[in-house]
């Protein structure tokens, strides 16, 4: 049985503002799937994506 990861980052005051795109079903399956070999739900693991870019160009990222 896997773990899924969670984003234990600190909560605002309230919901995060959603963000919506649009991409290819092909993509979004081998999002979902490497989502899930690493133990995360999508929006866990594009975010964990997103700040690992962000450190990788010298931002640091809040939130």
């Amino acid at each position: 049985m896997s773990m899924i990861k969670r984003d234990k980052s600190p909560k605002g005051d309230g919901q995060s503002p959603q963000f919506r795109m649009r991409i290819t079903p092909e993509l979004k399956g081998q999002f979902e799937e490497a989502a899930q070999k690493s133990g995360m739900s999508l929006a866990n693991w594009l975010k964990t994506l997103g700040r690992k870019e962000l450190e990788r160009l010298g931002i640091e990222p809040k939130g």
